[in-house]
């Protein structure tokens, strides 16, 4: 093969990339190309900010190996077919993922490079185990996390694909502008794969080994933090799975089953495309239709301290503890009775990481409309908060009102003698006198 593209869609790295490696060894001249489609419904600030620090550092990468990323602006395919003829690609090979966006951009490439006489190759790299990989006797994808787990440890890695020392352009192909990094309100860390990997390697070092310990300790901070690398392919799911298992210890065990979780919402998604929609196990329920009340928790002003905080931390990082993640998603729906629809489209507007399958499957666990075997489950947030904030150090940190409130008595400052000013009293009954 003389030319070939390379698409990037959710896989900005050179390290185990299968597409990359694929189109390195296949072809003599390499383009690849990211296509940022303008007006996208889901591309929000804090996204596209890391999504442009992502783009700058794969392009430094590319560069240094005698290639360049190549951006256009449009719609993926019709700009892929684009440089397609211009450059007279024999090939275009690209990672496959599950949304129901990019199943669809899949079908149509298919179809236009049927037209083109162009080969299309869709490789799988944005999970440990590929979607559809393991199935259960009966039926096309898990539904219980538990079996899936047990297939997903015994299915075979594929091999890490090389990283590749050489990438030739063919002449004449005009790189392109980055899009430009808008701004955020938010405290991002710097994306791209370079930091991703000093993170990576930050965290096997220093923080897996605690891991199961600390995970669910809000205050102390004790996740990877590596959701929005692992979002944008920053870095390899396989290669990071791969080394926490080579680490052992039950970090490394508690870890790996975190990121099977992640595979198991993609197997998910995968089947369902309504997901992020539709309840993927109606129940009979009936949810409110409550504006105060959901302004309320999105801004942080519930009156729940342990709420509140999350909520916060949100807003100020991009970014949300899973803990916490667990306890505002159960507080909006079971509390509250707000539909989980109304959440995750918060949580999308905001979370660097927003990842499709993950953050709808999560939210539909919570709300008992999706995976969990206990749909009835409801979190209290005041005995939660007890449990993984003891001394309340998560929440002063990001509900500057009750910095005064010592210890644990954070936690229910509506108790108090002298309720702390210009703190709300909570939107519904305190959950500590149900």
């Amino acid at each position: 093969m003389d030319t070939a593209i390379v698409l990037f869609t959710r896989d900005l790295r050179i390290h185990d990339n299968p597409a990359l490696d694929l189109a390195c060894r296949s072809a003599r001249h390499v383009v690849p190309l990211f296509v940022v489609h303008d007006g996208l419904g889901f591309a929000v600030p804090n996204r596209l900010r890391y999504l442009h620090d992502s783009l700058a550092d794969l392009r430094r990468s590319l560069r240094a190996r005698g290639g360049d990323l190549v951006v256009r602006h449009g719609e993926p395919v019709a700009e892929t077919l684009t440089l397609a003829r211009e450059v007279r690609a024999d090939g275009i090979v690209l990672a496959r993922d599950v949304s129901r966006y990019a199943h669809r951009r899949l079908a149509r490439l298919e179809r236009a490079c049927r037209d083109e006489r162009i080969a299309l190759r869709a490789v799988d790299s944005a999970t440990v185990v590929p979607p559809g990989a393991v199935t259960p006797a009966a039926g096309d994808h898990f539904r219980v996390f538990t079996p899936y787990w047990r297939a997903w440890e015994r299915h075979p890695r594929r091999d890490a694909a090389a990283t590749p020392e050489r990438v030739t352009l063919p002449a004449g192909v005009r790189a392109g502008a980055l899009p430009a990094a808008p701004e955020s309100t938010a405290e991002l860390p710097a994306g791209g794969e370079t930091a991703a990997r000093r993170r990576m390697v930050a965290w096997l070092r220093g923080g897996l080994a605690e891991y199961a310990d600390r995970h669910d300790d809000l205050a102390a901070d004790g996740t990877s933090r590596l959701s929005a690398d692992l979002h944008f392919g920053c870095l390899s799911p396989l290669e990071l799975a791969t080394r926490a298992a080579r680490a052992g210890g039950a970090g490394g065990e508690a870890y790996v089953r975190q990121l099977c979780w992640r595979d198991f919402h993609a197997q998910v998604a995968d089947a369902f495309e309504d997901l992020p929609r539709r309840d993927y196990r109606p129940r009979p329920r009936d949810w409110r239709d409550d504006p105060d009340a959901l302004a309320a928790w999105r801004e942080g002003q519930t009156g729940l301290p342990i709420v509140d905080a999350g909520m916060r931390q949100l807003a100020a990082e991009g970014f949300l503890h899973n803990r916490a993640r667990l306890l505002v998603a159960s507080f909006l729906a079971k509390d509250l009775g707000v539909h989980w629809t109304a959440g995750a489209a918060h949580f999308f507007d905001l979370l660097t990481d927003g990842d499709i399958a993950n953050n709808a499957g999560n939210w539909q666990w919570v709300a008992g409309t999706g995976n969990d075997t206990r749909p009835n489950r409801r979190f209290n947030p005041v005995r939660q908060a007890y449990r993984f904030d003891p001394d309340g150090s998560y929440v002063r940190r990001y509900v500057p009102e009750l910095a005064g409130v010592p210890g644990r008595r954070v936690h229910e400052p509506w108790t108090l003698p002298r309720h702390p000013a210009g703190y709300p009293l909570p939107v519904v009954e305190p959950p500590v006198a149900r």
